[in-house]
């Protein structure tokens, strides 16, 4: 006599009411690492989504693990800020040009110090974000030279060096007041990519091994 065999076990989603929590963590975090820094406390966090801070340790039960998931989802966003560029816009400088100002936006540049000595820069996540962005921004700036209109002597590390010095906004309350300056310096250096170049630049440019390094 033959025993059925048991059939496998459906593996456990998470209900949606979680998963709203988890953004909302996520969205608060990032929002709040921009105006106060890496520091900000836990209850505060949970304060400005809405939850309670066992929600929060719940979901992330140390500093690192909230950073990773923050840094991720903008990395995440900023990847699929420069596919829709590739995708729904023709001229290949406009395409760059969106791309970096939604890239600024995101505000990428002010995530990064929040990597402390203890954080694990190579964790999995963080890699494959890394490179998805990387891979991205590489062909939209490989369409534009091709295509004539951006300058040959520029590479990745330039344009995102750019977008993140000026969009990083100072630390402290009033920071987001910096804003309405972002984008109409970010056109400025932006124009300073155009061809054709008017000077030579100084130095080397800056590539994505000496970006990471």
């Amino acid at each position: 006599m033959q025993t059925a065999t048991p059939a496998p076990r459906k593996a456990t989603r998470p209900r949606a009411d979680a998963l709203r929590n988890r953004e909302r963590i996520v969205t608060a975090a990032r929002e709040m690492f921009v105006e106060f820094g890496p520091d900000v406390p836990f209850d505060e966090i949970a304060r400005r989504a809405g939850v309670g801070n066992a929600t929060v340790y719940r979901n992330f039960p140390d500093r690192d693990a909230l950073v990773r998931e923050v840094v991720c989802s903008v990395m995440d966003r900023t990847a699929r800020a420069a596919e829709l560029a590739l995708a729904e816009i023709g001229d290949a400088f406009e395409a760059l040009e969106r791309f970096a100002h939604t890239a600024a936006d995101e505000r990428i540049s002010a995530l990064c110090p929040m990597i402390s000595s203890t954080f694990d820069r190579n964790h999995p996540d963080l890699e494959d974000a890394r490179r998805r962005v990387e891979n991205l921004v590489a062909r939209l700036m490989d369409r534009a030279k091709a295509a004539g209109r951006l300058r040959a002597d520029v590479e990745y590390g330039d344009l995102m060096m750019g977008v993140a010095q000026l969009s990083r906004p100072p630390a402290g309350t009033g920071c987001m007041s910096a804003d309405r300056f972002v984008h109409r310096h970010l056109q400025l250096f932006l124009d300073g990519m155009r061809t054709p170049a008017r000077t030579v630049l100084p130095g080397a440019a800056v590539t994505v091994e000496g970006l990471r390094s």
